[in-house]
């Protein structure tokens, strides 16, 4: 009988969590924001001749370009975006800040550069991503609406 209540015990727990998991990973970009576009670059067979590209149809408004680097990620990010009424080039560099813990020093690592882009109206645009010869590095990218 104890053993059930423990079944019990542990699926409700469970459930907490999943549900508690959910709940933040929903409310991480906000509720007005929403990811229009997502790329791990981690493969150069993902590029053609040293560029990854991409088309996609984008709404008016704005949007920000957002990372996920590491010291490995290409040291210059080219990012081109081509449509019939924006053009869009911004060559992101990658910076390194040093945290101390006390005990050791690690890294944090950001692009930067112009990450807000205004789109007039909606248009099927190209993304090109250039990474400069580092095509090992890996770096996630997302185009959020703001």
């Amino acid at each position: 009988m104890r053993g059930k209540y423990v079944g019990f015990i542990a699926i409700a727990i469970g459930i907490t969590v999943a549900i508690g998991f959910f709940a933040s990973s929903d409310s991480q970009t906000g509720d007005d924001q929403s990811i229009v576009f997502h790329v791990t670059l981690a493969d150069p067979q993902i590029y053609k001749n040293g560029v990854y590209s991409h088309f996609l149809k984008i709404e008016e408004g704005m949007y920000e370009i957002r990372f996920v680097p590491n010291g490995d990620s290409p040291k210059i990010l080219t990012i081109t975006l081509n449509g019939q009424s924006l053009n869009f080039f911004e060559n992101f560099a990658l910076e390194g800040t040093p945290q101390e813990t006390g005990v050791s020093t690690y890294y944090t690592w950001e692009y930067s550069g112009n990450k807000i882009i205004k789109v007039p109206n909606k248009q099927e645009i190209e993304i090109l991503i250039d990474p400069n010869g580092n095509l090992l590095g890996p770096v996630s990218i997302d185009i959020i609406k703001i």
